[in-house]
């Protein structure tokens, strides 16, 4: 993806507010050798690009000054109501140096598994991001996770799924193999017990 910044000369809270009040976006560019730089972008052009889930998990390409470098978005920062983006940071990407990020796992397959088609179970994914260590040209927009085999009784783990070429999961503590799909079986439906029968309201009388 292709985004366009400027140079932005001033800082600060005034200078900052005057830019968002005219349709624009302060932020950042650092990393690398160059040093961090200013920068501006189009406040509605980066909304909508915020929108996509590839602009978060991907290599961009920052058209700045005439020259296009390659970044990644590091952060973004919103009002607390309104429906703006108050400032946004990106770091430039080296080729040869190895990016750690967060890539989107996408599930597919659910519906045709035994677990869900036979057993009615339930899948519930635990996470739905991967942290990963990757060169910048083998970063993969997501990762492609297949649950058509998911069986009642058992769970995805890690180790189970195919990771793209070049691409090495990053797992922090004990955890080695943590699972990412658990298969949840149905509730039992528990039938109410019949209710007793009434007792007579007005009951027999007794002989006198």
């Amino acid at each position: 993806m292709q985004f366009v910044a400027f140079e932005r000369a001033k800082q600060g809270t005034g200078a900052s507010r005057r830019l968002r009040n005219g349709g624009k976006t302060p932020g950042i560019v650092y990393g690398g050798a160059a040093a961090p730089q200013l920068i501006e972008v189009d406040h509605n052009a980066l909304w909508h690009a915020l929108k996509k889930e590839a602009f978060h998990s991907s290599v961009l390409d920052m058209e700045l000054a005439g020259q296009t470098s390659k970044v990644l978005l590091r952060d973004v920062q919103y009002h607390p109501f309104k429906q703006l983006v108050l400032h946004v940071d990106f770091q430039r990407v080296d080729e040869k140096t190895k990016l750690h990020m967060k890539v989107p796992l996408h599930f597919s397959g659910a519906e045709e598994s035994p677990a869900v088609k036979v057993d009615k179970c339930m899948v519930n994914p635990i996470v739905n991001e991967l942290d990963v260590s990757c060169l910048p040209s083998d970063l993969p927009e997501f990762i492609a996770v297949d649950l058509s085999k998911l069986e009642k009784g058992s769970s995805l783990h890690l180790k189970d799924i195919k990771l793209p070429k070049g691409v090495t999961a990053v797992v922090r503590g004990s955890q080695k193999n943590p699972a990412l799909v658990a298969v949840v079986p149905p509730a039992v439906e528990v039938e109410a017990a019949p209710a007793a029968p009434a007792a007579d309201a007005k009951g027999k009388k007794g002989k006198k």
